[in-house]
Formats: C-alpha cells, structure tokens, sequence
C-alpha cells in the first residue's frame, strides 16, 4: 500500500497522516487502539470519564490492545473557565506519558508549560484562522481547523473547508489538520491538495463496527442524508451539528421562542448523548453527525475504512497525473 508522508506522521510517528477525533462517550480504548493498529492515530476523550483515575484506567487499557501512539482530547468549555478536573485530567495524561493531547474549547495557554515540560506533543482544534494564528504563538505542535459541514461544534464563521484550509496553510507555519467533510480517498487528497498534512474524522469513525455506540444508532447514521443535519444552540453563539430528530426539534422550538441559556442546557444535556448511545433511541439526545454521513452507505471495520481511503487516494493521484500535459 502506498505511503503518504507529511509533516503530522513524521510528528506523530504514525504510519497515515489519519486522525480520529474525540468523540465524548465513544473514543473509548476499543476504537482509540483500534485507529492506532491500522496505522492513524485516535484520541480518547477525558470529558467521557467521572473521574481522573477513570481516564487513567483507560490509557491503560489502550496500551493493553496496541503498541502504537494515540491521543487523549481534552476539552475546556469557554463557559466554565479550566475547572480543577480538566487540571487533574491534564496530570494524569502528564503522569501516563501520552504522545499527543488534543485541546479545543478554550485556549490551551495555561496547560503549555505542563505539557511542554512532560515532551507531549499538543494539537490545537479549532474554526477560525486568527485564533490558529494565536494558538501557533503559543506553541502548539499542530492545528486541526474544522469547517462548517461538520458534525459537533463548528464554531460561528460558517466557513467551508475549501475556504478554511487553503487560508490557515497559508497563514501558518505549523501543520495543518483538515477537520470535518472528510470520510473516503477523494476528501484526504483534496485535503492535502489544499496543503493539508493530514485528515480528522468523526463521523467516519462513529459509524464504524468498533465504535460502541448503539447498532440503531449506526443504523440511523446510515439512513442520515446530507441535508438531515441541522445546528442546535445557534442562539447561544455555540452552533453544534446533529442530526435532525425529535429532540433536535423540541431545542430548536425553544431556541426560536428566545429560551434561556438554563433551559436550552437542561433540554440537551444532562447526560442525554450518553443514555441514548447506549440504549439505542436515536430520538433522545442531540447526536453530533457531519455532512459526509450523506456518503457512508455500510458500517465498515475501522481498518477497512483507513485501507479504502489510502488506497483510494493513490489510484486518484494516479489517475490526476495521468491528466496532468507537458
């Protein structure tokens, strides 16, 4: 199989320039190694643990099922300021010797000196080019710059990938991740061809066999079009893509009747995502899903997944050259 070396494999010691994203609840150690084994690397998700010594627990296990690199994300809510759990989850991936943290959320400033000081690579996820200009100052290894078609928070810019990558590669010196829109051979080379040296996915790896989530829930996922995706908690100025269902409708009722930041919280939180992941009611909760669901017709494995999409590439670069005249 063909090998396409960038900046974030050389960076990362990974075999394809393949991210997979943290998916709060679902990148747990079975799909985190999993990744890893078929050459990328995924991030397992702090925010999907009770306790510090949960998220140690985890690690563990991932080093139990493979020997290659894999991330942890850890994601600072802008609203609630870095809580002392986010800093005790930042000690233990310290402690642990994780290679890579991914951070979004907030600015990652007051965990670089830890990070830096313990060797561990830091990948800043992110929508906006001025604040990947601020998060390069501070010394992040790599940006991850996610566009509007995404699933999760896709921030308020509204800007396409096709617009959004091209200008952060050409704002920044350090690498660039694609993030969002992303699940076969054809979106990872137009990611490159955009400067990117490497792809992101969700929604890809979510719709896997080692994902935990609910068989229903794959299936759901499945059926979803590209145009059954809408944005919930707009009003709130922290747009997040879900799939279009029941309770997407009851937040987006409220929202348009000018409801309060407590009762919008109370309608999709409270630990809804992680009942209905697990229970299979793909109505209960708001599930993150981007566009590109519109293109995965089958639940692969997530080996089959990182295979097709190398492989595909090649032959498309293959057949790109071949129009290429001299």
């Amino acid at each position: 199989m063909r090998k396409f070396k960038t900046r974030i494999t050389e960076l990362l010691g990974i075999e394809h320039p393949i991210l997979s994203g943290g998916m709060q609840w679902l990148s747990r150690a079975e799909l985190v190694a999993a990744v890893a084994n078929a050459g990328g690397i995924g991030f397992m998700t702090a925010e999907s643990f009770e306790t510090p010594e949960d998220l140690r627990a985890e690690i563990k296990k991932v080093r139990s099922l493979t020997d290659r690199p894999f991330g942890v994300n850890l994601s600072m809510i802008p609203e609630f300021g870095l809580p002392e759990r986010t800093l005790k989850f930042c000690d233990v991936i310290c402690e642990e010797g994780v290679a890579v943290i991914e951070t979004a959320g907030r600015s990652p400033e007051p965990l670089m000196p830890q990070l830096k000081e313990n060797g561990i690579k830091v990948i800043h996820k992110l929508t906006s080019v001025r604040h990947a200009l601020s998060a390069q100052r501070l010394g992040v290894d790599a940006v991850t710059l996610v566009g509007f078609g995404s699933g999760g928070h896709v921030g308020n810019d509204n800007v396409a990938s096709f617009v959004l990558i091209p200008k952060a590669v050409a704002a920044l010196d350090i690498p660039v991740i694609a993030g969002g829109a992303i699940c076969n051979g054809k979106g990872f080379l137009g990611a490159l061809a955009m400067g990117a040296e490497a792809v992101l996915m969700g929604t890809a790896f979510m719709m896997t066999q080692e994902c935990p989530v609910h068989q229903n829930i794959k299936e759901r996922l499945v059926e979803t079009s590209e145009t059954d995706t809408t944005l919930l908690l707009t009003t709130i100025k922290n747009p997040v893509r879900c799939i279009k269902n029941k309770l997407a409708d009851e937040c987006l009722a409220i929202e348009e009747k000018g409801a309060t930041l407590e009762e919008i919280i109370n309608t999709v939180a409270g630990g809804k995502g992680q009942v209905a992941y697990h229970s299979g009611d793909p109505d209960a909760a708001p599930i993150s899903c981007g566009q590109i669901a519109g293109l995965i017709a089958e639940i692969k494995t997530v080996q089959e997944v990182i295979d097709n999409i190398i492989s595909e590439a090649a032959e498309l670069l293959d057949r790109l050259n071949g129009l290429a005249v001299v």
